[in-house]
């Protein structure tokens, strides 16, 4: 699958905590939250991250171990793909298993930065004219930018 979009990198690095050490202690003192906050600004449901929490007791209780949190890759990929973020599938999950609480506050800290550097795309062309045969155009018609016609 070709991306036209040129590939960009994480804005900070996995322990880039003194980027936004705020981040990082709200991350530390209560990563659940932190996991929510991103999950909602990512545009998913706030309790997405529920499943990192259950799905390993769930699991190793059937006899499935797990150790990729879901909802921590499936955000991160999402988040990769959705800003033209350099990486893959592989780094994903070797990231999502090094260190959760430093993944997501990443994550928080690309999601601060993308929010606050948003750059608005405005559609300036006019909207096209349909004019019946035989009928002059207005007077002041623009038919290409710059030049304006004018019926006598």
């Amino acid at each position: 699958m070709s991306n036209t979009r040129p590939q960009t990198e994480w804005k900070t690095g996995l322990f880039d905590c003194c980027e936004d050490v705020s981040s990082c202690c709200y991350g530390f003192f209560c990563c659940p939250c932190l996991a929510c906050t991103v999950s909602s600004n990512f545009g998913e449901s706030r309790c997405l991250p529920l499943c990192d929490i259950c799905s390993p007791a769930i699991t190793s209780a059937i006899g499935v171990p797990l150790c990729v949190p879901p909802a921590l890759l499936s955000l991160r990929v999402g988040i990769r793909h959705a800003y033209g973020i350099k990486g893959s599938l592989c780094n994903d999950i070797a990231t999502s298993c090094v260190c959760v609480w430093c993944t997501w506050c990443q994550m928080h800290r690309e999601l601060k930065y993308r929010k606050n550097n948003q750059t608005v795309i405005v559609n300036v062309q006019p909207q096209p004219v349909m004019m019946a045969p035989g009928n002059p155009p207005p007077a002041g018609f623009m038919g290409q930018p710059g030049i304006v016609m004018n019926s006598y």
